[in-house]
């Protein structure tokens, strides 16, 4: 088989690495938070009932901003009802998922799981703009973020906090495309509601980060128009427009599958060019960024038929997809996508941290585990900081259905401020390894300090309660950097990283 090849040069740069890409997403959807986060009868909880396994396994992965409180959950939440005394909190329907929420989780209980996380995670707060509208967010926003002396930060105060929250990072509503959100606008409604709530929220605080809902998906109808209008409003006013996409295997299409990285690459490259053509019709020299604040591998056509059989239970059984091989390496190939783009893609929130379409599962009083996707994200926090060189490649190719003739080879690489070099790769074949070769030029590398992979003879392999550990990434033997030219052999249906320094 023909070598994929590229070239690697510190004068041809994407951009730098914004840490909140590596960001997650924290919904009151089935398990995330009650037996996932939040088990305050589990044998690891800590006083406040968060389990530290999972803070474990949270820290490890090395997620930066999380995203709260929703999601489609967030177009019917009060934020009243998770503030003061937990046995005074109100039980609410949540018609997202047709469940029963409790409220014992609430806003405190958030920002004291993001402190223990530790100082890299940030809070990211959605206000409701589906059911509600500027005056709710205000209040939410002086509850949380004022120091002292007006009635919504002492009663914070009185709560137990006494030191404000902080929040910085804000998303003005969720979806709001979507005919399935509750309370859902056209773009001309939303963006005139979202400029309305970001222009009184800055009245507050200018120095806010403010992400407008952008298409909940690049298949929308509205799509591109619906961006386009609501920054025809919001433009000077928000800093991100946000994009959601998923991604599963449908009528068997594995092939197209493994390409779907191609269609997250379009969809960015699309929003961009919407931003800056809304930017020059207005004149303006600013540049709005974005913010890819739900993405992941989620089996969503199963997910219809789960909620409609809810009787309003606690926190029930929803979207925990388990996730194989072939989707850790789609997985991987979709962190690729993000930090290709990291010009313009400052935020990135997989969805979401714990149990519901999820790298980390628990058991209710049991134990806690990776699945495969796992492994690639934590892999690319630790190693994917710094400048992305610009990756042309030059590979082989091979038929999809949906995509056409695509690269068997998906590449990026990220330069660290101490001049080591980190590519990661996906071979998209399914029978063949891929053979690399990358052509160093005016980088002073002399060696390679480790090439693993993630990778199984059986594509299906995946980890679970009862073998949690059935996969992990391995090394690699082979690997060479000679005379300026990097070798590898990249397995088949595989998610490799290799570092060099």
């Amino acid at each position: 088989m023909r070598s994929a090849r590229f070239t690697l040069d510190p004068a041809f740069t994407v951009g730098t690495v914004d840490p909140r890409l590596f960001g997650s997403f924290v919904e009151h959807l089935g398990r995330c938070v009650y037996t996932g986060i939040f088990e305050p009868d589990h044998p690891s909880a800590d006083a406040s009932g968060l389990r530290t396994d999972v803070l474990e396994l949270v820290r490890e992965l090395g997620v930066t901003a999380i995203r709260y409180p929703g999601g489609n959950f967030v177009s019917g939440y009060k934020w009243e009802d998770s503030v003061g005394p937990v046995e005074e909190r109100p039980r609410r329907l949540d018609l997202a998922w047709r469940s029963t929420e409790t409220n014992r989780f609430g806003l405190s209980e958030y920002i004291a799981f993001l402190k223990k996380i530790g100082p890299q995670a940030e809070p990211m707060m959605a206000v409701n703009l589906g059911t509600r509208g500027v005056a709710e967010a205000l209040e939410l926003q002086e509850y949380a973020n004022h120091p002292s002396g007006t009635a919504l930060s002492d009663l914070r105060i009185a709560h137990g906090d006494k030191d404000p929250f902080g929040i910085r990072l804000w998303c003005l509503g969720n979806e709001m495309d979507g005919p399935w959100q509750t309370g859902h606008k056209t773009a001309a409604e939303y963006g005139r509601l979202a400029a309305e709530t970001a222009r009184a929220m800055r009245q507050i605080d200018p120095h806010l980060e403010l992400v407008a809902c952008g298409s909940s998906g690049q298949s929308m109808a509205t799509f591109a128009e619906w961006e386009a209008t609501v920054l025809q409003e919001t433009y000077d006013l928000v800093d991100h427009i946000s994009l959601h996409a998923y991604y599963e295997p449908l009528d068997g299409d594995i092939d197209s599958f493994l390409a779907s990285a191609v269609d997250m690459e379009s969809f960015i490259e699309n929003v961009v060019a919407t931003c800056d053509h809304v930017g020059a019709r207005l004149k303006s020299k600013k540049k709005i960024n974005l913010s890819f604040d739900e993405w992941n591998v989620w089996y969503m056509s199963r997910t219809d038929a789960q909620v409609s059989a809810l009787d309003w239970p606690e926190a029930p059984r929803l979207l925990e997809d388990s996730y194989s091989v072939l989707d850790a390496v789609v997985f991987g190939s979709l962190l690729i996508a993000l930090l290709r783009h990291a010009d313009r893609v400052t935020v990135a929130c997989l969805a979401q941290l714990v149990n519901v379409i999820a790298p980390i599962m628990t058991e209710p009083g049991g134990p806690a585990w990776r699945q495969t996707t796992f492994f690639p994200f934590a892999q690319a926090s630790k190693y994917g900081r710094g400048q992305v060189l610009d990756v042309r490649v030059d590979s082989p190719t091979y038929p999809t259905g949906k995509y056409g003739e695509t690269d068997l080879l998906h590449a990026t690489a990220v330069r660290a401020e101490d001049g080591t070099v980190t590519v990661f790769a996906v071979n998209r074949s399914r029978t063949e390894p891929l053979p690399l070769e990358v052509a160093l030029a005016g980088l002073d590398l002399t060696r390679v300090v480790e090439h693993s992979a993630l990778a199984d003879a059986d594509p299906d392999a995946r980890n679970t309660l009862t073998d949690p550990e059935r996969v992990t990434p391995h090394p690699v033997e082979g690997a060479t950097l000679t005379d300026g030219t990097l070798t590898a052999t990249l397995e088949p249906l595989s998610w490799n990283v290799i570092r060099l320094a």
